[in-house]
């Protein structure tokens, strides 16, 4: 990492075995936690925009929407940034930051070109020198303000003419963008963009950088860290999990520090050994005499869960041993906005794709976001995602309009969803009335 670490004062004896976070035990550590840098460390406050997407939207609702949307805008999200000319998003961001005063916000870049492989949160610049420009533009706003930046949700996930470790070529194949019929390497081109994004933010005095590192039930361990280390991780703060996601925050952790694990044994036991780093889909280890299966998003990670498909013992004691007295050093945050009921288990069979990601109904607000989380990996638990804006139009694989689950068209990716954010409220987890 760029920064050296910080050791911080010990947490109080009522913290330091456990992190209390909105009422709820969540992360456990044997350690006093420290950040990887000096801007997100448990000390830190985050900022709450006054003038954020979500109390914008509560000015057109009424009666229990707006209440709902008002509620939620007491509580620190992030600020995204999609859009705009250089000039513009530099401007957009200085006005943000430098009123911050000693609270830090959290900023998400997403603006790469070909987001979302085209999907519902279409857009983006349109090549390699427009993102560079734009992300000058960003980082000419930030200044020497105290940031913590989010680099491109899904910029790792979702990447133009891909071909995984194993060899197969990813769906995302968008034709103008096609090897054979345009000679551009689509994906070259994504990891040069966010190189040079990581490199231009980390030259900012106080601005730490955080890389997609996808989520718990996407891309297998060595994949990640794959991608991450070729985006430039080990120059960046760390990299963030689960946005826009519904992952629980244990699962999240449990993953982030197997890909931590992994980034350091590949760089320092067995370079380049990505397909030696035990992962999700296969939970063998010594510890359950290799005998693996893939672990289920459906219930809470644990070495001591008695369900084989939520044991994480295998594949901690197979890190144990592959990497003797290495220790990882990679840092996460993870999205905590909507994952307090877990990820959503579709009906067997109902649709032919169920984008259980798309507007899950029955989900609740998970931790309230924090810098103070227990662990010495985890710099924060934040509120990436705005909860109470839609995924998007989810038709599950039968055309639309409507949402088939939910029985009505949803809003567009981004946009206020009234019903949703009842939901998210109603369902928290911990209840978001223990403390607003």
């Amino acid at each position: 990492m760029r920064r050296p670490r910080r050791l911080l004062a010990a947490l109080t004896a009522c913290a330091l075995g456990t992190a209390l976070l909105g009422g709820t035990t969540i992360l456990s550590s044997s350690t006093p936690a420290w950040a990887a840098n000096d801007v997100l460390s448990p000390g830190t406050k985050l900022y709450n925009n006054p003038q954020s997407s979500t109390k914008e939207a509560a000015h057109a609702l009424r009666g229990q929407a707006k209440r709902d949307a008002l509620l939620l805008s007491k509580i620190p999200s992030s600020t995204w940034f999609t859009d705009g000319t250089p000039a513009e998003v530099k401007k957009d961001v200085h006005k943000l930051v430098k009123r911050t005063g000693a609270k830090v916000p959290v900023l998400v870049a997403y603006n790469i070109p070909f987001r979302d492989c085209a999907l519902y949160s279409a857009g983006g610049a349109r090549d390699v020198a427009e993102y560079k420009a734009w992300i000058d533009g960003f980082a000419a706003g930030i200044g020497r303000e105290e940031v913590a930046v989010v680099l491109e949700p899904d910029g790792l996930g979702v990447i133009p003419w891909y071909t995984t470790l194993d060899g197969q070529l990813e769906n995302c194949r968008p034709p103008e963008y096609d090897p054979e019929t345009t000679g551009r390497d689509a994906a070259a081109e994504r990891f040069e963009m966010l190189n040079y994004a990581v490199d231009r933010l980390q030259g900012l005095p106080n601005t730490v950088v955080y890389l997609d590192g996808t989520g718990a039930s996407w891309l297998n361990v060595g994949e990640s860290a794959d991608r991450l280390v070729k985006a430039g991780v080990e120059r960046a703060d760390g990299f963030f999990l689960n946005v826009s996601n519904y992952e629980f925050t244990e699962n999240s952790v449990a993953y982030g520090t197997w890909v931590s694990q992994c980034i350091a044994y590949v760089t320092q036991v067995s370079p380049g050994d990505y397909a030696g780093c035990g992962n999700q889909y296969w939970s063998g280890g010594p510890a359950n005499d290799w005998t693996g299966v893939t672990l289920s998003n459906q219930g809470v990670w644990s070495p001591t869960a008695t369900d084989p498909a939520l044991n994480t013992a295998g594949i901690d004691s197979r890190y144990e041993l592959a990497l003797g007295d290495v220790e990882p050093a990679t840092h996460f945050v993870v999205d905590t906005s909507r994952n307090g009921r877990g990820a959503w288990a579709a009906p067997a069979g109902a649709y032919p794709d169920a984008e259980t990601w798309c507007n899950p109904p029955d989900r609740g607000l998970g931790q309230r976001p924090t810098t103070d989380t227990g662990n010495e990996l985890v710099d924060a638990l934040l509120w990436i995602k705005i909860p109470g804006e839609s995924d998007g139009q989810c038709f599950r694989g039968l055309g639309g309009p409507e949402d088939p689950e939910r029985g009505m068209v949803a809003p567009a990716a981004g946009h206020w969803f009234p019903e949703q954010a009842r939901e998210l409220i109603e369902l928290a987890q911990p209840p978001l009335g223990a403390h607003h």
